[in-house]
């Protein structure tokens, strides 16, 4: 019996357009029968922030961190063409034309098909995020963990 290839995608950037393209591959990845994990890391882990504040206790720059970055996948900007907050805006409305499935339905889809959600522990301290801030039901580890998947898989991608 043959073993299920694997696919890591490392999720740095905190730019909607790029975090879709990362749940497009890793759904597709998905749905062709491999095994997914998506490590998100730094500005990426703003993808599986909670749409709204959770009250955890933080130092004053950990909460000027949490203040400053976008709160989950329905905050997020582009990378090119923002435009002051209206570029995801049109995106979206472009998106939802073309009944394309908007991230956070990706993010639903991904966790669906058994995609691995995996929160880099290191970073989360870095900026002082705490799990009870993220979505529920993912994982978290360090970057020992990512390398063990990535050294297994055919496809790995940094996004």
């Amino acid at each position: 019996m043959s073993q299920k290839e694997k696919t890591t995608i490392i999720l740095f950037s905190a730019d909607l357009d790029k975090a879709i393209a990362a749940f497009i591959i890793a759904n597709g990845a998905a749905a062709y029968g491999h095994e997914v994990t998506v490590f998100f890391t730094f500005w990426g882990l703003n993808t599986l922030r909670k749409d709204q504040p959770v009250s955890v206790r933080k130092g004053f720059l950990e909460n000027m961190f949490g203040k400053l970055m976008p709160r989950g996948a329905n905050k997020l900007g582009l990378s090119k063409m923002n435009f002051a907050g209206i570029g995801p805006k049109l995106i979206k409305h472009v998106m939802k034309k073309h009944n394309a499935l908007s991230l956070p339905q990706l993010i639903e889809l991904a966790r669906e098909q058994g995609v691995k959600l995996v929160a880099c522990t290191m970073t989360m301290d870095l900026l002082g995020l705490k799990k009870e801030e993220l979505i529920d039901g993912i994982d978290y580890a360090g970057v020992a963990t990512y390398l063990g998947d990535a050294a297994e898989a055919k496809v790995n991608l940094f996004i």
